[in-house]
């Protein structure tokens, strides 16, 4: 598929783009990645990436493939859906010369999946607290106290202000 026909084919429901990224504490590599994806045999179009990979096709493939490539390494290898697929001129860095919208979001968001896979390795029982409400009158002297600091700072930078 050309890079021309590719607007027209994001158009289509049945078709999806699939990001799959390996997490900094991956077993795998890029490549091998890439190429267990194309030893599915499934008809996507796969494309290596800088994170991993990324995979385009019918939904239904797609899915399966997605599937398959978490189960090479389940706490290190994440998907996110993409709005367009490989190669289109629209969002290619080789043809905008510059990285793509979201990029820098998926960078930051990188930065966290090494916690999100350790919390997915070793889940443990969480509670949550439920914050206890704060009386008026608790709040009243609360904010007298705070609104009495204020003034007297106030006064005493005026002070050295003047000195």
């Amino acid at each position: 598929m050309s890079p021309k026909e590719s607007p027209e084919v994001c158009k289509d429901d049945h078709t999806r783009t699939r990001m799959i990224i390996l997490g900094p504490g991956a077993t795998i590599s890029q490549s091998e990645l890439t190429q267990n994806l194309h030893m599915m045999e499934l008809p996507l179009t796969i494309k290596s990436t800088c994170y991993g990979a990324m995979v385009y096709g019918d939904q239904e493939y797609v899915d399966q493939a997605v599937e398959k490539a978490r189960k090479l390494d389940p706490y290190n290898i994440f998907t996110k859906d993409r709005g367009f697929p490989p190669g289109d001129p629209r969002r290619c860095r080789g043809h905008r010369g510059a990285a793509r919208e979201g990029y820098h979001q998926l960078e930051k968001e990188f930065k966290l999946l090494g916690f999100v896979g350790e919390a997915l390795k070793n889940p443990q029982k969480v509670e949550i607290e439920k914050p206890e409400k704060v009386s008026v009158d608790d709040f009243r002297k609360i904010a007298e106290k705070s609104y009495s600091k204020s003034k007297s700072s106030d006064k005493s930078s005026k002070i050295l202000d003047e000195g």
